[in-house]
């Protein structure tokens, strides 16, 4: 109907379509409404969600083209963890070159991590409007220039101006990233692309302070900023040349082009038809939290998140250093092998236990689709989780071997690429259309919970004592696994009750 907008006609259609046929899409059928044959997986099951005609939509991108995607998007996000954790074993250095204490040169780590949180709620209705794309390069450059400009601060007050600008530039890595692997892979795909995509996220935290250590022992503290910036330029030339956009309306009327591919390296022109930037989109984020699906995930995971990565990490420099005397460069080796030892096994395990779990439920039950079987490969690291903690904390109060706290984070990190890779899963099958909202929750709750801790785990530590500390951190994590033990049973039927977001339907 003429005059009708996008987003009204997508909601019109989509409160006619019934529950099989908005998972499966429209193409199912002819025009005449008589059934086609749905497109099937290598496993004889159709597709989730049915790509449409179109050459430019991106579950129709040629796979090596969804790998580049997803790896680069992957790396990205990584860059932004590295980004606040570079300079983690620099402390002391750091700290004696502004004339603070080790915990108060943490603060600016911290303050990164928050503003980290808070970014995002900026750059995601402005990537659904305008496309995630030229998003993603101009965020990009920002982190580039920040992290430059923290490099070549001279006063504590211009470090920390420049680190919340650097945490408002890389939060959109962490949110835009998920979206671009949601839209790009489907249904029986996803986990194992969320799981190298979160592994991505999680590890870069554990990489950063193994050059972050030597850079600062061998060259000047200044590297721990200039490298991240390195990275984020050369990034954003690679995306500039070899990321298309991935935003895409299901209802959209396809393009006549010669050229689809090509067409969407546009940096503008592929704004949707009709979508207009609102008030209310910078609200999204709030709508998707009332969904117990979404917050009770993002609970679990932000603070298993903060406990099991960022607490390693912010306290790292201040423990070795107290406990075994150890240089900067050792304690980069300690906190990166450990971490990343831990992090990558764990997503070896992840992504591919949670994708055949989903396929065998789908065989099982005729093809119908159940996000909460993704659930399921959680208890590994719900399991763990606590006990790497509890190794973490005891090993510290007692002062043991530097292996002892070591073996304690490696665990952790096995555990928190587990809990991640299900659970960012879990929410893309649940709504995926609301991916990068979801996204923002989880990077909000993250970032959030991590500057909390990294602000009081220091001081708490010494005063209760690390064993108390853990087993306080532990216990919190289990009551916040309970929602999602609840999820397990009942998440289907509150899922039904409640119905689909009323917006992004066409994504």
């Amino acid at each position: 109907m003429p005059g009708t907008s996008l987003d009204e006609k997508i909601e019109d259609r989509s409160s006619k379509e019934s529950k099989v046929e908005s998972q499966i899409a429209e193409s199912l059928h002819q025009e005449d409404g008589s059934p086609e044959r749905a497109i099937l997986d290598k496993h004889g099951l159709p597709l989730i969600p049915q790509p449409s005609s179109d050459p430019s939509d991106p579950l129709n991108f040629p796979q090596w083209l969804k790998i580049a995607i997803l790896l680069q998007v992957s790396f990205i996000a990584g860059l932004g963890p590295l980004n606040q954790a570079v300079v983690n074993p620099a402390y002391v250095p750091l700290a004696a070159h502004f004339h603070k204490t080790t915990v108060e040169a943490s603060y600016q780590t911290t303050i990164a991590i928050a503003f980290a949180g808070v970014g995002s709620f900026l750059w995601v209705p402005l990537a659904n409007t305008y496309g995630r794309r030229p998003i993603l390069l101009f965020t990009t450059l920002l982190a580039a220039a920040s992290s430059l400009a923290s490099g070549k601060a001279q006063t504590w007050s211009q470090l920390i101006g420049t680190r919340v600008l650097n945490g408002i530039g890389t939060s959109s890595f962490f949110t835009i990233g998920a979206g671009m692997v949601a839209d790009c892979f489907f249904l029986h795909e996803r986990g194992r692309a969320m799981g190298v995509f979160t592994v991505f996220l999680t590890n870069s935290a554990h990489v950063a302070p193994i050059p972050g250590g030597f850079l600062a022992q061998y060259v000047n503290y200044r590297w721990c900023y200039y490298l991240p910036a390195i990275l984020d330029l050369t990034m954003f030339f690679v995306m500039l040349l070899c990321l298309p956009e991935t935003l895409y309306v299901r209802d959209s009327t396809p393009v006549e082009t010669d050229k689809p591919i090509l067409r969407r390296m546009n940096l503008w022109g592929l704004r949707p038809e009709g979508k207009r930037l609102r008030l209310a989109d910078f609200l999204r984020p709030f709508q998707m939290v009332v969904y117990p699906s979404v917050i009770f995930a993002a609970l679990y995971y932000s603070v298993t998140f903060a406990t099991s990565s960022i607490l390693p990490a912010v306290t790292s420099a201040t423990l070795f250093r107290r406990v075994d005397h150890f240089t900067t460069s050792q304690t980069g080796l300690a906190l990166g092998f450990g971490t990343l030892i831990g992090s990558t096994l764990g997503e070896l395990l992840g992504g591919i236990v949670i994708d055949r779990s989903m396929r065998l439920s789908r065989k099982g039950k005729a093809g119908e689709v159940v996000p909460e079987v993704r659930l399921q490969g959680i208890w590994v690291g719900m399991i763990i989780q606590p006990i790497g903690l509890l190794i973490w904390g005891f090993c510290w109060q007692y002062e043991t071997h530097w292996i002892g706290p070591t073996m304690g984070f490696t665990v952790m990190c096995f555990a928190i690429q587990i809990i991640s890779t299900v659970l960012y899963s879990y929410c893309a099958d649940c709504y995926k259309p609301q991916m990068p909202e979801i996204a923002q929750v989880f990077n909000f709750g993250r970032q959030t919970v991590g500057m909390t801790v990294g602000f009081w785990a220091i001081p708490l530590g010494t005063k209760i004592g690390y064993h108390y500390m853990s087993i306080t951190l532990s216990l919190i994590g289990l009551a916040t696994f309970l929602p999602i033990l609840f999820l397990m049973y009942r998440g289907k039927d509150i899922r039904e009750r409640m119905g689909q977001p009323n917006f992004n339907r066409g994504l």
